[in-house]
């Protein structure tokens, strides 16, 4: 009998380390954002991006702390965590999504490839759905995932004050950058 439970327990084990092998996380990724226009550029970066990745399913998640951005001058933080984010009432922005084409990665082999990332992206309470293309890179058992994708500030109900509306641009460039391990 206790063969029978020895063997139980270690398939049961071998089992759940194979799941768990499948996912990747990050508590330290990268979301940088750049507004340019021709009286200012404003760059702001955070280092404190929660994120998951499940290989076998294709599900990625990331979660941003917006009072975690820094900005080169404090008063263009505090005006992006009172005015223009509220963060106080939105703490966090999310994704939730897939990479479709999870099935044509190889987690086992170092390698690069170009990927669809597709969810919604929430931030403010406004939830738009969200196509970008990426790169996924896996270097040993790690796997490192970049994008470059614009945002619309006006999309998510991000008012920017007509006396800051010539400083700030339409359009921002958001580059993520994550180095998932395996959990």
């Amino acid at each position: 009998m206790k063969v029978y439970r020895f063997l139980f327990l270690a398939g049961l084990l071998f089992c759940i380390s194979e799941s768990i092998a499948q996912t990747f996380i990050t508590r330290n990724g990268t979301i940088r954002f750049f507004s340019e226009t021709p009286l200012e550029n404003i760059e702001a970066v955070n280092r404190q991006v929660s994120s998951a990745l499940d290989a076998e399913t294709g599900e990625f998640v990331f979660r941003v702390v917006m009072r975690s951005f820094s900005f080169e001058k404090a008063l263009m933080q505090q005006h992006f965590n009172d005015n223009f984010v509220e963060s106080h009432n939105y703490p966090n922005a999310t994704f939730q999504g897939q990479i479709p084409e999870i099935g044509e990665i190889n987690f086992n082999s170092d390698g690069e490839y170009e990927v669809t990332v597709e969810g919604e992206l929430t931030m403010k309470d406004v939830t738009r759905f969200i196509s970008e293309q990426g790169i996924l890179r896996i270097t040993g058992g790690n796997v490192m995932g970049e994008s470059i994708f614009i945002v619309r500030p006006e999309e998510y109900n991000i008012t920017i004050p007509s006396r800051y509306a010539r400083n700030i641009a339409q359009e921002i460039e958001v580059t993520v950058n994550v180095n998932l391990t395996p959990r």
